[in-house]
């Protein structure tokens, strides 16, 4: 009992000794935390929690029904109901909204199989300041980043793939048949055919809206933090 005594006044006197923050360092590690990160632990933990909510999205969405089937399904343009309201009699465009309705999300859902290297790139691209920042911030913090740093950029590299999928299902065709059929109905105000800018805005809309779903996933449920890493850095989160 004496000599368990001893030992347990001796390091009580060499803690007296040290300076805060190296008492919290000694005591971290004498009770084994594992949450002391560093600068890299801390941006590779956001960069992956991205990385997990893109691949998981941009595989959900390019699915058959991903979009269609999906709280981010896309509509069709707003003059299509008028242009649909217009065609219902001419022969070949008598289910003008359905046919365009289903083509564009199978589009979108074809294009969505590429979109994961495009926001990885990105994503490997974040600085340390960045990730601390979004570490800390909002729900959506690192969806909202990836967002305005990327968007321009994504949708340069993504509308072309949007086009070569909208043409494999013949929508941009089909859609153009039908603006330039209602286009030529006398008094009507004229519409634009480019329907791929549209689709590939929406689509856009679609893979960050499931970024960010994970994302809050992540930040809220630790059974979703699926790696060690994932779970030390959003511990950090957790106790701000």
């Amino acid at each position: 009992m004496k000599i368990k005594f001893f030992v347990i006044s001796l390091v009580a006197i060499q803690f007296a000794a040290c300076d805060p923050a190296t008492l919290q360092q000694t005591l971290g590690t004498t009770l084994g935390q594992t949450d002391q990160l560093t600068p890299a632990e801390v941006a590779a933990g956001l960069k992956q929690a991205l990385e997990i909510g893109i691949t998981e999205g941009a595989q959900k969405l390019a699915r058959e029904g991903g979009y269609f089937n999906s709280p981010w399904r896309i509509d069709l343009p707003p003059e299509a109901r008028k242009i649909a309201d217009k065609l219902r009699n001419v022969p070949g465009f008598s289910n003008v909204e359905q046919q365009l309705l289903e083509k564009i999300n199978r589009g979108a859902e074809d294009a969505a199989k590429r979109a994961a290297p495009i926001f990885k790139q990105a994503i490997a691209e974040m600085t340390f300041q960045d990730a601390m920042d979004i570490l800390m911030g909002p729900d959506t913090a690192a969806t909202a980043y990836l967002r305005q740093a990327t968007w321009q950029k994504l949708y340069e590299e993504f509308n072309p793939v949007i086009v070569e999928s909208l043409d494999k299902f013949n929508a941009r065709q089909y859609w153009a048949e039908a603006v330039n059929t209602y286009n030529r109905i006398p008094f009507v105000e004229k519409v634009n055919a480019d329907l791929d800018d549209y689709v590939t805005r929406e689509a856009l809309k679609g893979l960050f809206g499931m970024v960010a779903l994970k994302e809050q996933e992540i930040r809220h449920d630790v059974s979703a933090r699926t790696t060690d890493l994932l779970r030390r850095v959003f511990a950090k989160q957790d106790r701000k």
